[in-house]
């Protein structure tokens, strides 16, 4: 059991969703009391967009085994989906408070992403007040998890995404931001949002050739994907690049 989770667990760090949730169903059937493997179906159900079971199973998780860290993770990301800032903020700072001789590195990592993504949105939503609070601890909180984890794919995708969607006045580097998510998509090829957010520089450099094919190349991975629908839509909700 124990190496089949591990298994799984590789096969959600490389996007590989599908062979994910069919190790975690089958521990799941084969013992209804992995709480671990209930998680992990969970996580494969955000991925595909299934926010309201996969929460409802978190919930349970959360419920009955609190200091199961992962899955605060899990239910952090559903609420920034659905555009809850502050409740994935305080999700996120619950697993950091937990320190680090409760929680495994890489979710550390990824709480610390959940801040700096959640308060950038805050930043960029809110008004002058908001920008100056929230919008420098932005970079503070992804040096600290790129200090912790420099290649794993939220850190290369969070720092390209934050050089990217900078204000020009404020710092905006589309080489920099570039740079970080190739090294995404080269190490993570099944990433579909940073296939996205490489879409919207292409778009924002005039060469509407490759914003195609690079928002295509999300949606033939991700046909759901939230952050891709988004962009194409216009509507603009996790930022646009072309409304500066």
């Amino acid at each position: 059991k124990e190496a089949m989770y591990v298994m799984a667990l590789v096969y959600l760090n490389a996007y590989q969703i599908d062979s994910a949730g069919e190790i975690f169903s089958r521990l799941y059937s084969e013992d209804p009391g992995l709480f671990e493997a209930k998680w992990g179906k969970a996580e494969v159900l955000r991925r595909k967009h299934k926010i309201e079971e996969s929460a409802g199973m978190l919930n349970e998780v959360i419920e009955q085994h609190p200091d199961f860290y992962p899955a605060y993770i899990s239910s952090s990301y559903i609420e920034y989906t659905k555009r809850q800032y502050n409740k994935a903020i305080v999700l996120a700072k619950k697993v950091l408070a937990a320190g680090r001789d409760s929680v495994d590195l890489s979710n550390v990592v990824r709480a610390y992403l959940l801040l700096a993504g959640n308060r950038g949105m805050i930043a960029y939503n809110g008004g002058p007040i908001s920008k100056i609070i929230n919008g420098p601890a932005v970079i503070f909180d992804l040096r600290r998890a790129e200090s912790m984890q420099p290649d794993a794919v939220g850190v290369l995708f969070a720092m390209g995404s934050y050089y990217l969607l900078l204000p020009a006045f404020a710092g905006r580097n589309l080489e920099k931001a570039e740079s970080y998510l190739n090294k995404t998509i080269k190490l993570y090829p099944l990433f579909p949002d940073a296939y996205v957010r490489l879409a919207q520089l292409y778009k924002f450099k005039k060469d509407s050739a490759r914003y195609e094919e690079y928002l295509n190349k999300a949606l033939k991975i991700d046909p759901d994907n939230e952050l891709a629908l988004d962009i194409k839509s216009g509507k603009c909700n996790f930022i646009c690049l072309d409304r500066d």
